[in-house]
């Protein structure tokens, strides 16, 4: 019998969370099915070269490169296209919400089976109140696990529509590299201390969070400190206090080579909570209070529990005092022994049994067209008047109207490609020139003249 082609498809969220845990799904899935991923997040970059899994990268409505009208078309036509070329019946969609175009594949393709993959510990923010209708407008809900979900009190806490799983982590005991192996890996140097920071930048609260963290390095003898992103602020300057050796390393995944660390300092992040502590690596927690996850939550019952430092992020001096406890060997030690306690991140593997059965299920799924119609148009209208008091940040023309179409995996290629200001078209290896063509047809519909 034939393998079961299934989609995960991501949105593109503040962090790599909602691609890192349908990476890790798609990880489980490879000896049973055929997963494809499809995201609007730049990461995806990293994906094809890697792990070794069909990808799409489709651009975000926040690109501009589409007018705001014609996106979420796109975007169905986008899914529709893919599970149309490699014969799909299940699209899930790892997001905060599903988009209209996601929900809108059923309109085209009734028989498709649509999953939300629906995180948990929401913030009370003004996206609570859609909950009840785009519950009811996909086939199946299923809420990864959080090792912190007893401090959830937001509005998905009290629902009953998802099923709940272990929590999904892209951490493998069994993958990762041992210290050795991860140091060399890195271009670290085997003997001195190492501690990883993933806390990103760009906004003028994030980038004083980024200053404060790293002072709190200062003065650990013989320290190497990685980062994944070059630390600057908007005008290219250093965020770097003196006294520290700073390695800006890309590396993907992360989780492989997290043995490598003594310690790390994140964002209270789904994806890097779930990394970190399982991995036993002694670590800071400097919440993010932007979006929709309660990520001070998550850092409390961490904090809480012991296995984790929080620092209150609302306070320079209590992140940089909270860093400095870090390079204690005895705080690392109570930290490392009590994350040993945490060993069940299978959610991967539940989640992909799961869209597995589905796939192989003859059961069809909901129909509720007139009222998904009636949503998507609800949803349109809601987001219209949502952006029109949250803005888009406003991105620099397109130098280059002409469109790029590729098959790449490569993954600087690709990183090139979607940060550039030409219109980028990415397929799976292997398309066909029927899928071609609609690629092609699809953007002409979307880009205009």
């Amino acid at each position: 019998m034939d393998k079961p082609t299934i989609i995960l498809a991501t949105s593109n969220g503040i962090g790599m969370g909602h691609l890192a845990r349908a990476t890790a799904i798609a990880e489980e899935l490879k000896s049973v099915a055929r997963p494809v991923l499809v995201s609007v997040a730049g990461g995806i970059a990293e994906i094809p070269s890697t792990v070794g899994i069909a990808c799409e990268y489709i651009p975000g409505k926040a690109r501009r490169w589409i007018p705001a009208h014609r996106w979420d078309r796109y975007f169905r036509d986008r899914l529709i296209a893919i599970a149309d070329e490699t014969g799909a019946s299940v699209i899930s969609f790892d997001g905060v919400v599903p988009y209209p175009g996601f929900i809108a594949t059923k309109l085209k393709r009734p028989d498709l089976k649509i999953v939300w993959v629906r995180r948990g510990l929401w913030q009370k923010n003004i996206l609570r109140f859609a909950l009840p209708i785009q519950s009811r407008l996909v086939d199946l809900i299923i809420e990864p696990g959080d090792i912190a979900r007893a401090y959830d009190h937001g509005p998905t806490s009290q629902r009953k529509d998802a099923q709940i799983t272990s929590p999904v982590s892209l951490y493998s005991s069994a993958r990762a590299k041992n210290r050795e192996d991860a140091r060399r890996a890195l271009g670290l140097d085997l003997n001195r201390p190492a501690v990883l920071v993933q806390l990103g930048t760009g906004d003028s609260d994030m980038n004083e969070k980024m200053r404060a963290a790293l002072s709190g390095l200062v003065g650990w003898p013989g320290l190497q400190v990685v980062l994944t992103k070059n630390p600057v602020d908007a005008n290219g300057l250093s965020l770097v206090p003196d006294g520290l050796e700073i390695k800006v390393q890309r590396y993907f995944p992360l989780a492989e080579v997290l043995k490598a660390f003594d310690g790390a300092i994140a964002a209270t992040g789904y994806n890097s909570v779930h990394e970190l502590l399982p991995a036993e690596i002694p670590t800071v927690l400097i919440s993010n209070i932007r979006g929709t996850d309660d990520q001070d939550a998550r850092a409390k019952w961490c904090h809480d529990h012991g296995y984790a430092l929080r620092a209150d992020h609302a306070s320079l001096t209590d992140i940089t005092a909270t860093v400095q406890r870090l390079s204690d060997e005895t705080v690392r030690a109570d930290l490392k022994r009590k994350c040993a306690e945490l060993s069940n991140t299978n959610g991967g593997a539940e989640i992909a049994q799961i869209l597995l059965q589905l796939a192989q299920s003859s059961k069809k799924g909901s129909n509720k067209t007139f009222a998904r119609f009636m949503a998507i148009q609800l949803i349109h209208k809601a987001t219209y008047l949502y952006r029109l008091v949250r803005p888009y940040a406003k991105n620099s023309l397109l130098k280059s109207r002409e469109i790029l179409y590729s098959q790449e995996t490569n993954a600087e290629y690709l990183r090139t490609h979607i940060k550039a200001e030409q219109r980028f078209e990415h397929m799976i290896v292997g398309a066909s020139q029927h899928y071609i063509n609609r690629r092609h047809e699809i953007a002409s519909k979307a880009y205009g003249a």
